[in-house]
């Protein structure tokens, strides 16, 4: 009789879905991040074309490429158009990174430079700039608005952390003593701003347009002025990234991962006010780009500040630039300031968002 050997069955390899799942989220995040780069180009190019006087393909290439700059199309686009699309661009992405990082490290959806008295800050002091030490230059304007900024920020910070002593560590009421008391600088900040412009009409004058917030009558030396500043707080940020995401799960999950929450915090807020200030130097105090924009990116990619951060710096400067060529043609001859159509825009969308996330709960 002859034996007979059953083999086992070869081991199948195991499945690993993480991995599949890791995969599709990198590939996603990449699409999504293409798609809105492809929208920012079609925004940036309708901001260049589009106004009181249309620049066709044709003389908008021949304006870049070749070679003639003394053309009426091509001193349009290098002096006019370049200068304003830039900066929309520049302004949109440090306010959409700037709302992301403080709703991060707050722990509140709310947050927002605005919210949070950092425009208000940086307007007051170039406020007192103009009006107590007659600066008129960009450079006066950039540095007025750090140091209000700075100033504004620490107040905030110092005001909630006063106001959250005595509760439960790595609960939300730190964040929400943070709205608070941004909310109570803005409010005297903005008086101070009245009260001072109403006592003198130069002051009144120069600020009246400024303070709807325009990104119109910059040039490329302006923009130079305030680049090293948005480049500090754009470093900041990104260095911060990974401690903002650990500072969303609460201050003691975050050290007991291993990070230094107060010095991320202090970074992170470095890195808000270095964009903040830059940016309301240059175009004055936009509001809503940074409160509706991390939302919708945070619709999009999820909940790692990383990706969120990525996404709102392309989404930023896209409203921007939308808002900016509807209002040099929703109203001609006339423009509408750019701080004007954020709102109209911004509001709806954050209320849809609001609604979507309530929905979703």
């Amino acid at each position: 009789m002859t034996a007979t050997t059953t083999d086992p069955p070869a081991a199948r390899p195991l499945a690993v879905p993480g991995g599949s799942r890791r995969r599709s989220g990198r590939r996603r995040q990449m699409s999504l991040l293409v798609t809105a780069l492809a929208v920012l180009l079609a925004c940036g190019v309708a901001s260049v074309t589009v106004g009181s006087r249309f620049v066709a393909p044709e003389a908008l290439w021949h304006s870049l490429f070749g070679g003639d700059r003394t053309s009426i199309d091509a001193v349009i686009v290098w002096q006019l158009r370049i200068p304003r699309t830039v900066l929309a661009v520049l302004t949109g992405a440090a306010l959409a990174v700037s709302g992301a990082v403080l709703q991060g490290v707050s722990r509140n959806p709310m947050a927002d430079p605005g919210l949070l008295g950092v425009n208000a800050g940086a307007a007051l002091a170039v406020v007192l700039s103009i009006q107590l030490f007659g600066i008129s230059t960009p450079a006066g304007y950039v540095t007025g608005a750090l140091v209000g900024a700075a100033v504004v920020a620490a107040l905030v910070v110092t005001f909630s952390s006063l106001g959250a002593r005595g509760g439960r560590r790595g609960s939300g009421e730190s964040g929400v003593t943070l709205v608070v008391a941004g909310m109570a600088v803005t409010a005297l900040a903005t008086a101070v701003i009245q009260l001072l412009s109403l006592r003198d009409s130069t002051t009144f004058d120069q600020l009246r347009v400024w303070q709807v917030g325009a990104v119109s009558g910059r040039d490329l030396g302006t923009l130079a002025t305030a680049g090293p500043v948005l480049l500090v707080g754009a470093v900041l940020v990104v260095v911060t990234a990974r401690g903002v995401d650990a500072l969303a799960l609460g201050d003691e999950a975050a050290r007991g991962l291993g990070q230094r929450t107060g010095r991320t915090r202090v970074l992170a807020v470095a890195g808000v006010v270095a964009l903040c200030g830059a940016s309301v130097a240059l175009a004055g105090p936009i509001g809503f780009v940074g409160l509706a924009v991390p939302h919708l990116a945070r619709l999009l990619t999820g909940p790692d500040h990383r990706r969120v951060l990525a996404l709102s710096a392309v989404l930023g400067p896209c409203l921007l630039l939308a808002a900016d060529v509807v209002g040099r043609v929703v109203h001609p001859p006339s423009e509408v300031p750019v701080g004007v159509l954020t709102a109209v825009i911004g509001v709806p969308v954050l209320l849809v968002l609001a609604r979507r996330r309530a929905v979703a709960r």
